[in-house]
């Protein structure tokens, strides 16, 4: 057979001849690839769960502040309204006015009635002290009585003696024995005027106590009208912004009910809501940045404190998982953050805004 009848033979079988490298090498890089790829995965996520992360962040959280509601101590018509909607304010300055006349009718009822009842204890006082000079006389008439009364019986004796012997006459005896009675009667008068004497003493002391308990109450009747007189004027209890002003001059207010709130800007804070799985190296002291969604602004502040329970435990129905199904969730716990001092921006933070915040663990965190 010739050489081109072979070559033609043996072009037809197939080819028998091992791979190339080239083409095993095509074929396998896929599993390669995730050879190395699932293990570096499976450590990730093995890394974010059993590693602490340094930073821990929240868009659950808002600024906050302890603000008051300012409410009359008194009812009465509104008389003026000083201040405007978001004002700022002084502390102790006045914030409106209630007409005050009934206020100062009552204040002067209540000093007159004290002068009265002064005036009368003054007098039932001076009583006192003339009934004690009383029994002090009934007293020295007593002594008195009582020494006569020695005499008198002396006397009687003797002409009762002379009479039995004839010294003397019966009527002198009749006189002595006359004068000795007059003088026990004489006795027995003082005695019970000294009597009645301390009896009326102790009614004027009852009545001074009394007068003086009445004195103690007018004093009293006149410190609450000067008090009603002083919450006529409404005044702010610290610095502050004015805000949700619901009064008008006019209006007729009752105790407690709600004028306006004053908002301390200058004592903000932020309140944000972590995870629980979050808070396992959050600790006081440590930094936070703040950025700021309504003004893209970023602040510098600390974690203040950590609240001791989360929101579902002060919650008017609290969660009582010991009953029915369960269904384990994630809960919250507040962390309030203060605010660093001497920053310009933070002026423009207000009550409510919404924040997003991240706490460096690393910084501060004690085991």
């Amino acid at each position: 057979m010739s050489d081109t009848a072979m070559q033609r033979t043996s072009s037809k079988l197939p080819d028998r001849s091992p791979p190339t490298s080239e083409g095993t090498g095509r074929a396998s890089s896929p599993w390669y690839a995730a050879a190395i790829m699932i293990p570096g995965f499976i450590g990730v996520v093995l890394w974010n769960l059993l590693v602490p992360a340094r930073h821990v962040t929240t868009d659950d959280a808002y600024v906050a502040a302890h603000y008051a509601v300012i409410a009359p101590r008194i009812d009465g018509r509104v008389a003026t309204v000083i201040v405007h909607d978001n004002q700022t304010v002084k502390g102790c300055e006045v914030l409106a006015t209630l007409d005050d006349h009934d206020e100062l009718e009552a204040l002067d009822r209540a000093t007159a009635m004290l002068a009265r009842d002064s005036a009368l204890a003054e007098a039932t006082n001076t009583a006192v002290q003339r009934q004690s000079a009383i029994i002090a006389g009934d007293r020295a008439k007593v002594d008195s009585a009582l020494a006569e009364i020695e005499f008198a019986k002396s006397d009687a004796d003797r002409y009762r003696y002379l009479a039995r012997t004839g010294a003397s006459t019966v009527q002198r005896r009749q006189r002595s024995e006359t004068t000795m009675k007059h003088t026990e009667a004489q006795l027995t008068g003082a005695r019970a005027a000294l009597l009645g004497a301390g009896t009326e003493l102790d009614v004027l002391r009852a009545q001074a106590a009394a007068l003086h308990a009445t004195v103690a109450a007018d004093k009293s009747a006149v410190s609450k009208a000067v008090l009603n007189l002083g919450y006529t004027r409404i005044r702010s209890r610290f610095a502050g912004t004015v805000g949700q002003l619901a009064i008008a001059a006019g209006d007729y207010v009752a105790p407690g009910k709600a004028l306006m709130a004053l908002v301390p800007l200058g004592e903000i804070y932020i309140i944000a809501n972590y995870r629980e799985i979050a808070l396992r190296r959050v600790r006081p002291g440590q930094p936070v940045r703040i950025h700021v969604d309504a003004y893209g602004v970023t602040l510098r502040r600390r974690v203040d404190s950590i609240a001791p329970a989360s929101g579902a435990t002060f919650s008017p129905i609290p969660a009582e998982n010991a009953t029915g199904n369960f269904n384990k969730i994630v809960r919250r716990l507040p962390v309030k953050i203060a605010l660093t001092p001497h920053q310009p921006n933070a002026a423009l933070l207000r009550v409510g805004l919404s924040v997003e915040t991240d706490i460096d663990t690393s910084t501060g965190a004690r085991s």
